[in-house]
């Protein structure tokens, strides 16, 4: 088959340091030409994703999908979809790209939400025509997607080859996300102060409201037993989840994937977390890690956790959460919708675009 890919505008493909969406749209696209597909993929200027990249694509936004622009996915998708005139089917990942109205009537589209179908964005994927095929990231998110028709649900996946196995002695919790109330690394501070735990941190700091959330709430508990490291590249990164004894997750929405706990179980660490959005599709309790509620049941799993098995935590990365078995996923997908191929009217005219 030959794919376009379309990846958000916000950040290069791979990202240089904490991403997202582009680190599952590097996978697939590096997948998909493994499997021995035509990719072409449209991502910001700069990209180093080993597949072909359309020519003068704009330079990252500043924004990002947290603050997202609809003028700004607009120019961007306008680029990549002028571009890809000679593929099977579009997979497109930015928000605006399925309504926008000039893309061919007759190119089938796929796309998928990163983002809570409970948000507004949600009643805008209820005006999506019939022409485009949506896929959901876990079962926990599908089940907020009422009045959307979702063609497939798919997790995420990683190259787990390429994440390097730890062996959990450093003696120490580990923290990443976002500096985001939502993604609790105030709650991860708390858990591992009362198991006793030395808690190491790293963290994007975007935007004003992220710097003001670690000034306020973050900042003043960091001490001896609390480290941040600021954020992190990608072999720094898997060093970090792979010294430690146990990877927290304390997430504080109902999250609808958590890349973040596959990447620590590809390196062998027990992730301990709250059971909120998608983390029981990912975390099999008592075996890869602990979900619990409260910071006193959460700092007891702590305690627990380095008696897990890492080769299990391991494993499960390898088996559920590779990009080979990610790719298959979506092969079978543009597979059936090319089968049934039928021309279609873009649903852009009464939304975007």
């Amino acid at each position: 088959m030959r794919i376009g890919l379309i990846a958000p505008p916000w950040l290069q493909v791979p990202p240089p340091r904490y991403g997202g969406t582009e680190v599952v749209v590097d996978g697939l696209a590096r997948g998909l030409a493994a499997a021995g597909h035509e990719v072409l993929l449209a991502a910001p200027a700069g990209s180093t994703c080993p597949v072909p990249l359309v020519p003068d694509m704009p330079e990252p936004s500043a924004g990002s999908s947290a603050t997202w622009s609809a003028a700004t996915e607009l120019y961007h998708v306008a680029r990549a979809y002028a571009a890809l005139t000679d593929v099977d089917l579009v997979h497109d990942h930015t928000v605006a790209g399925p309504f926008f109205r000039y893309r061919p009537a007759s190119l089938p589209v796929v796309t998928t939400n990163h983002g809570p179908f409970s948000s507004r964005l949600g009643d805008l994927y209820r005006l999506m025509g019939p022409d485009v095929a949506m896929v959901a990231i876990s079962h926990r998110q599908a089940a907020d997607a009422a009045g959307v028709r979702i063609a497939r649900v798919i997790h995420h996946g990683i190259d787990v080859d390429a994440v390097p196995v730890g062996d959990g002695t450093g003696g120490y919790a580990a923290f990443l996300g976002r500096m985001s109330p939502d993604k609790g690394p105030r709650e991860a501070i708390l858990i591992a102060r009362q198991a006793g735990f030395r808690l190491l941190m790293s963290a994007r700091v975007q935007g004003r409201d992220e710097k003001d959330y670690f000034d306020s709430r973050i900042a003043p508990l960091l001490g001896p037993d609390v480290e941040f490291l600021g954020e992190l590249a990608v072999a720094e990164k898997y060093q970090l989840m792979g010294g430690a004894a146990a990877f927290l997750n304390p997430i504080q929405w109902p999250e609808p994937f958590g890349l973040v706990m596959i990447e620590a179980l590809a390196t062998g660490t027990p992730v301990v977390g709250t059971g909120s959005g998608a983390a029981p599709e990912i975390v099999d309790d008592g075996v890869t890690g602990y979900l619990r509620s409260g910071i006193d049941e959460l700092a007891k799993a702590l305690l627990l956790a380095p008696g897990l098995d890492r080769t299990a935590c391991r494993r499960a990365a390898e088996l559920r959460f590779s990009v080979g078995r990610m790719v298959a996923d979506h092969v079978s997908l543009y597979q059936e919708i090319l089968r049934d191929k039928r021309p279609g009217q873009s649903p852009g005219a009464s939304a975007l675009g």
